[in-house]
């Protein structure tokens, strides 16, 4: 049954590609064809890319990048890109084992955390237990990894695109300035908030790269590693916990709507906030706040304003991609 599935992946693939053979490529517009897999990734790479490449991003905004599963269409972006960012750390198996099945003999694909983090510095939490072999994979939570993403992918299209080395070097040079900036308006904010309160309960744990770098805890998530709800002990655990520590706030997230953090809410007592993210971008295409930027900006106001910090510490801070591009990326839907 399963050849019988791959067999007919193959077909639809094989009929896509000759239907699909209009489709603007590098070699009829002169601009590398680069593809990427969740919003946050993707948008660093149009921040150094710019309008210089053709950029798809084939995770949907919304939508739960680790149970994401490519369609037959995504293999013909694919296949035609001529380089492939992927964050890695088993975060889109799925489609990782897609593009080297499909794509061109001289594509590459390049996987940003392996090369940003050694394993020594993995973490493992209730989420991404060690004993299921997956880390924890967002590290682009953390600005300087995403900066790290942002000199990656650099090197990545100058080593394809030398003629456009300048253009590159200019956006990731602005592109680390706002970094630097960020990174001590997220401080700033953090340390508005009361030392006490610097804790963080969240639904899926997105944030274990984050508190290190800005003296925050994180005290629990609440997704098991399956993406199941948890069990009526671990709810009752939670509840406990949040009583006895005096967590004034528990978040969840808008891409992981889920009942039960309004009934630990309900019965611990802490207010809940639903609308954290971490590969969603806050707003529509064409706003300021449609970034990389504005989604930890968005965060970290989030944040303040349940634990009792200064929101306007971050709500004023430049989100926008870098000057010169203008928020343009074939984002799947």
């Amino acid at each position: 049954m399963r050849n019988l599935k791959r067999l007919r992946m193959f077909f639809t693939v094989i009929l896509l590609l000759s239907a699909c053979a209009p489709l603007v490529n590098a070699s009829q517009n002169g601009k590398l064809t680069v593809v990427s897999t969740v919003s946050p990734i993707t948008n660093i790479i149009y921040n150094v890319g710019g309008d210089r490449i053709n950029l798809t991003g084939i995770v949907p905004e919304g939508v739960n990048s680790h149970t994401f599963e490519p369609a037959p269409s995504d293999a013909v972006k694919l296949a035609r890109a001529d380089l492939i960012f992927v964050n890695g750390l088993h975060l889109e198996d799925p489609t990782v084992k897609l593009a080297e099945a499909n794509k061109k003999t001289n594509a590459e694909i390049i996987t940003l955390g392996d090369q940003t983090i050694t394993q020594d510095q993995y973490v493992y939490d209730f989420s991404f237990p060690r004993e299921a072999g997956n880390p924890n994979p967002h590290l682009w939570m953390n600005p300087m990894n995403a900066l790290r993403y942002a000199e990656i992918i650099r090197d990545g299209l100058i080593g394809r695109d030398s003629a456009n080395a300048d253009y590159y070097n200019k956006n990731y040079d602005a592109f680390k300035v706002r970094i630097e900036a960020l990174d001590k308006a997220i401080q700033a904010t953090v340390n508005s908030i009361p030392q006490k309160n610097r804790r963080l309960l969240t639904y899926h744990d997105s944030f274990a790269y984050f508190a290190p770098r800005y003296g925050m805890t994180i005290i629990g998530a609440i997704q098991p590693s399956d993406f199941a709800e948890p069990s009526a002990q671990d709810v009752a655990n939670l509840i406990t916990q949040i009583k006895q520590e005096n967590v004034p706030a528990i978040f969840g997230s808008e891409v992981f709507p889920s009942p039960i953090l309004e009934q630990i809410a309900k019965e611990s007592g802490a207010k809940y906030i639903s609308d954290l993210r971490d590969d969603d971008l806050p707003g529509v295409p064409g706003e300021a706040k449609h970034s990389y930027f504005g989604l930890m900006a968005e965060d970290l106001r989030i944040m303040a304003e349940a634990l009792g910090g200064d929101p306007s510490l971050i709500a004023g801070f430049d989100a926008s991609n870098v000057p010169g591009i203008d928020n343009q990326v074939n984002q799947s839907q």
